[in-house]
């Protein structure tokens, strides 16, 4: 299934997205079971409602309500909304953490003229940088070189924690799309890097449109990426070229920290960058970036 979240009438609403319509399941996922004791234990309030209540069910409590939604779907009583009359907002509003991997595509890793790592580089964005799909950010007056990253996003569906290979994609709740964008002079020009800081300003992390279920994308190292820019092609290239495969990633990640349930793993940018450009090619006022990946859909940002 592919879910949006959206504003309307001045509440938050879930919907299940049909063609170009969506079918609202906001009181469907108010009264969905959560473990509140595993939450609890590790001081989490559970949602009250939406994909974070969603990603915080167990694995087969989302199968068993799976049937309920899909009811939902075929009712004759069910109001279809047009999806582009909608304002869209993050799949998941405020993530426990953001985790992001660098150069883990191996173009990426060359462009920038360095090896490609033995294992992941682990990077961090802010939760508060989350901003809704077709966002208008403003770039910070002080940042002279900002720049786009288009990436898969992977929002993790239960606790992981030591999680082999073989197991971690049932971890999963969903994929859905993230724009990494970066203040590059932090990441590059000082020393030490703050990178953190450089890629956790408000607005820099543009996630959605919408999530789209495991089940729907059972291999995510068959997707093909693009970044387009102002009309053009910046990035394009298939996600089998991950250095390290989501699997990889989710493993590796959880041998050091819990992976929570609503947490995002950003899984890296393929090359194409404005930063390795020639010249360099940074962001400004009026630019449009799109980030589209099928079946997700994609993420529109404009930079004001």
């Amino acid at each position: 299934m592919k879910f949006a979240r959206y504003e309307a009438d001045g509440r938050y609403h879930t919907g299940i997205v049909q063609g170009t319509s969506v079918i609202d399941v906001t009181d469907l996922l108010e009264k969905i079971a959560v473990n509140e004791s595993a939450l609890k234990a590790r001081g989490i309030e559970p949602a009250t409602g939406g994909l974070m209540r969603w990603v915080q069910a167990s694995t087969s409590v989302r199968e068993q309500m799976s049937a309920q939604l899909r009811e939902r779907l075929v009712s004759p009583q069910t109001a279809a909304l047009p999806m582009a009359e909608l304002r869209l907002l993050s799949p998941i509003a405020r993530p426990g953490k953001i985790v992001g991997v660098g150069r883990n595509y191996a173009d990426h890793a060359k462009e920038t003229g360095v090896d490609p790592f033995e294992k992941p580089r682990i990077i961090f964005k802010m939760p508060s940088s989350v901003t809704a799909p077709g966002a208008a950010v403003p770039k910070p007056a002080a940042v002279k070189k900002f720049d786009f990253e288009g990436e898969l996003a992977v929002v993790i569906g239960d606790f992981a924690r030591n999680v082999t290979e073989d197991q971690a994609l049932n971890y999963v709740a969903g994929y859905t799309l993230l724009n990494d964008l970066s203040a590059r002079e932090f990441q590059f020009d000082i020393t030490p890097p703050q990178t953190t800081f450089a890629k956790s300003m408000d607005g820099f992390c543009p996630l959605g449109p919408v999530l789209v279920t495991g089940d729907e994308i059972p291999d995510p190292q068959k997707l093909r990426l693009k970044t387009v820019v102002n009309g053009q092609i910046m990035q394009d290239a298939c996600t089998a070229d991950m250095l390290f495969p989501v699997a990889t990633l989710i493993s590796y990640v959880s041998q050091y920290m819990t992976l929570e349930p609503g947490d995002v793993l950003t899984t890296g940018t393929p090359a194409g960058i404005g930063a390795f450009q020639k010249p360099p090619v940074w962001l400004s006022a009026g630019d449009r970036i799109e980030v589209s990946i099928d079946p997700i859909g994609t993420l529109v940002t404009s930079i004001v």
